[in-house]
């Protein structure tokens, strides 16, 4: 628990960084809770060694829809998590037969990204569903990570993988914009925990993608797949994130790359200096776990907020492209995420 302590204070003590991105808001006279034709855009920078950029102002940021630029009317900072909107977020377990052999390495972290994420006594809610044939609800919207946590310790697996049906109906059911609330529309993020494998679905991954943009969900997947293999059905992952402004992250791939040498020292267990089974081995999975949680939550919680109106009214239901440029000097090297398009939201209400 000492690299969980370490790394849980040094999250927070980015996150309680002075502020120097400026929060644009209304006017006082602004009737913010009708403002329903807004699309909002998370969006999150970071350096190429993955170091998040929190210190951007509304005019570093320019935003197309369609390829024509569009006024941003509203813009929260990096790191002004009391004025963004609350967060809305599900995870998503694979409970199905693959998934027996690595469980146990994920069973606390996942949990770990409940509390990072759903805060006791905060204004975020969380669920937690799994998937096998089937698709299971396991804990319902709640505000306490408790309870996602205790479940993770006593999960059954067997049977196939329903991964798309999973996010399919935690993007339509439970994270529905019905009605939408425009520039409060609550964010919303579905963590995948596994390997992209699917074999019981009825939804394809176009259906799943486009009822992830309707309703505005981001998603995020801490893969699964270790030890350099690669299964071929992990791209839906990265597809699902690039598609939706998320990411993929792989902390058991590259557990031995800071060992020099490692190539050199054949062992039965495999080519690795670190052997399977040994305290060091266990040690390195831990750190990279916590590594891949805190770059999860991380990326959720560095979110810029951007608000527009966009030039056809949301009524016009047809599918448009975002293009997001951060304007951060022409020799920087930094990764922009954000979601690529989206299709109007099917129901457009006022907050009442």
């Amino acid at each position: 628990m000492g690299i969980l302590t370490r790394r849980l204070l040094m999250l927070a003590a980015v996150l309680a960084l002075p502020l120097s991105a400026q929060q644009v808001e209304p006017s006082p006279g602004d009737t913010i809770r009708v403002e329903v034709e807004v699309v909002n855009v998370p969006v999150t920078v970071s350096d190429k060694e993955g170091r998040f950029v929190i210190d951007l102002k509304k005019e570093d940021f320019r935003v197309f829809e369609d390829g024509e630029e569009v006024e941003i009317r509203y813009f929260t900072s990096s790191m002004e998590e009391e004025a963004k909107p609350p967060l809305h977020a599900g995870f998503l377990i694979d409970l199905s037969n693959t998934a027996r052999l690595y469980y146990k390495n994920y069973q606390e972290s996942i949990g770990d990204l409940a509390f990072l994420l759903v805060p006791e006594t905060g204004k975020n809610r969380g669920f937690l569903m799994g998937y096998h044939t089937e698709v299971d609800m396991l804990v319902d919207f709640t505000d306490d990570p408790y309870p996602i946590a205790k479940k993770m310790s006593d999960l059954k697996h067997g049977g196939g993988s329903a991964m798309l049906d999973a996010i399919y109906e935690a993007c339509a059911n439970k994270l529905e914009s019905a009605p939408y609330l425009g520039i409060q529309e609550p964010r919303k993020v579905i963590v995948v925990v596994g390997d992209g494998h699917d074999n019981a679905s009825k939804h394809s991954i176009e259906e799943v993608i486009d009822v992830a943009q309707r309703n505005q969900v981001t998603i995020y997947a801490v893969s699964t797949v270790a030890w350099g293999r690669h299964e071929a059905e992990e791209a839906n992952l990265h597809k699902m994130a690039e598609a939706t402004g998320g990411l993929v992250s792989n902390p058991l791939q590259n557990i031995h790359k800071d060992i020099a040498g490692y190539l050199s020292k054949p062992q039965d267990a495999g080519n690795y200096a670190r052997q399977v089974g040994t305290g060091g081995y266990a040690g390195a999975q831990l750190e990279a776990l916590y590594d891949a949680i805190l770059a999860v939550a991380g990326n959720v919680r560095s979110q810029y907020l951007i608000g527009y109106t966009p030039r056809s009214p949301l009524s016009v239901a047809k599918y448009r492209r975002v293009r997001v440029q951060v304007n951060f000097g022409a020799s920087a090297e930094i990764d922009v995420h954000y979601r690529n398009g989206y299709f109007p939201p099917k129901q457009i209400g006022s907050s009442q």
